[in-house]
């Protein structure tokens, strides 16, 4: 069996960088062009409002569908499920 020795491996190692930089920047970009999704993202939120010191406003999603939350203050509340979108 030959040796490789350490030019080898550091061309090796230089080859496996340069691979899996070239998958990081493409995964980069499909995202970026909303081609690729967060793989079982069920949950997500969209915006918060400050209301004023203690409470906050937040617009969630889940499963597609809206839900306002009230948070802050003595207890949080479920404002409710917004009505789905149309295509």
């Amino acid at each position: 069996m030959a040796e490789i020795g350490w030019a080898g491996v550091a061309t090796a190692a230089a080859a496996l960088a340069g691979v899996l930089g070239a998958l990081v920047l493409l995964l980069r970009g499909l995202r970026a062009a909303g081609a690729v999704r967060g793989a079982g993202r069920r949950l997500a939120v969209e915006e918060a409002v400050a209301l004023d010191a203690r409470r906050r406003l937040v617009l969630a999603r889940c499963d597609g569908r809206g839900l306002l939350l009230l948070t802050g203050g003595g207890a949080d509340v479920v404002i409710g499920w917004l009505p789905e979108r149309g295509p």
